[in-house]
């Protein structure tokens, strides 16, 4: 049930790994929220690779559980971020319900759930993804 597994690596540095980082995307990011998910957005005004943060607390549970959500959440972000413009900082915060969704559906709850946050991000700045631009 958990496809936590395989495929490639994120080509680059397409992660965000300085709390400046983190903070630019909090203080001046949009943000959409699900029960298992928080979704900011920062378009840093480039058109570089869009780049991915995660937030994953104790509150999920110990570190395998993190582990589990963080790797779960780096697939989803790999196969849904295309929905997000090039040149886009995000970061997902985990919920306490994160680790529920994890262990019940998996990868593919994961990937829906951060599929809809997208969605809904773009939808509220008003553009269409670029792979929505043919009117999906």
């Amino acid at each position: 049930m958990l496809e936590a597994h395989g495929g490639p690596p994120r080509p680059g540095r397409a992660r965000l790994s300085r709390s400046g980082d983190f903070d630019r995307v909090f203080r001046h990011g949009r943000s959409v929220a699900s029960r298992e998910l928080v979704l900011y957005v920062f378009p840093r005004g480039d058109q570089g690779a869009r780049r991915l943060g995660l937030s994953v607390s104790r509150k999920i549970g110990g570190a395998v559980d993190r582990n589990l959500v963080k790797r779960l959440l780096r697939e989803a972000f790999a196969a849904e971020s295309h929905g997000l413009p090039a040149g886009t900082d995000a970061v997902v915060v985990a919920r306490g319900e994160s680790k529920a969704l994890a262990e019940r559906e998996g990868l593919a709850g994961m990937r829906r759930a951060l599929n809809e946050l997208i969605a809904e991000a773009v939808r509220r700045a008003g553009g269409a993804a670029p792979s929505e631009a043919g009117g999906a």
